[in-house]
């Protein structure tokens, strides 16, 4: 799909030629492991204006997964026949065949319920957002502590091999460097603390206190 038309296919959604005009959008975006889920899963509790855009991704599912609820779990030739299709806002592969991407559906089906989406996606995918709805979408960059700090909560999920584990912390460092790429940074130290922070992030740019 050329940018021309994935811009114009955006344009469309987000101008308000879908059913709710001026609808406002939020980009959770992080390194792996910094916590963005966490926050995002509590901002859904908190707030009825929001719901989440479920990514399509080809990685396997894991146990405590549902596909439709966490991820739409596709073959790579699946994935591969939708991005020829032009149905993705914005895809990505991360590592050979291991595909992320946004589905226009999902946004499409989001906005008919008349709320805002909040996206959880890695940083190449947020940048992709941002730069084509610079005031429709505000972007929020999930910062560890420190990159050690990360890797040691990478380690104890224990849910990687050890080759695994240092292909994701390489390309961790490399996402580390795109913070100011993004409107807003929440350092996930205390928890508590930030998801704070995030509930005040969402209630300003939804003005939902005036």
């Amino acid at each position: 799909m050329s940018w021309k038309r994935l811009k114009n296919s955006l344009l469309t959604l987000f101008s308000g030629k879908s059913n709710q005009v001026g609808k406002k959008h939020i980009v959770f975006t992080a390194p792996s492991g910094a916590g963005k889920t966490t926050i995002v899963r509590h901002l859904l509790k908190e707030f009825d204006e929001l719901d989440f855009s479920v990514s399509a991704t080809t990685r396997e599912k894991r146990a405590h997964e549902t596909d439709g609820k966490d991820y739409y779990f596709l073959t790579p030739h699946h994935f591969k026949t939708k991005i020829s299709n032009g149905e993705f806002v914005e895809y990505e592969e991360v590592y050979t065949d291991q595909f992320y991407g946004t589905l226009f559906s999902e946004i499409e089906r989001i906005e008919k319920l008349g709320k805002s989406i909040v996206f959880d996606i890695d940083v190449e995918g947020a940048v992709s957002i941002k730069n084509a709805f610079a005031d429709k979408v505000m972007t929020v960059f999930i910062k560890p502590p420190s990159f050690e700090i990360l890797k040691q909560r990478l380690i104890d999920r224990n849910t990687e091999s050890e080759a695994s584990l240092k292909k994701r912390l390489k390309r961790v460092e490399k996402e580390m460097t795109f913070e100011s790429k993004f409107d807003q940074t929440l350092v996930n130290d205390l928890l508590e603390v930030a998801l704070e922070e995030a509930e005040i992030i969402v209630r300003n740019f939804l003005d939902l206190d005036s």
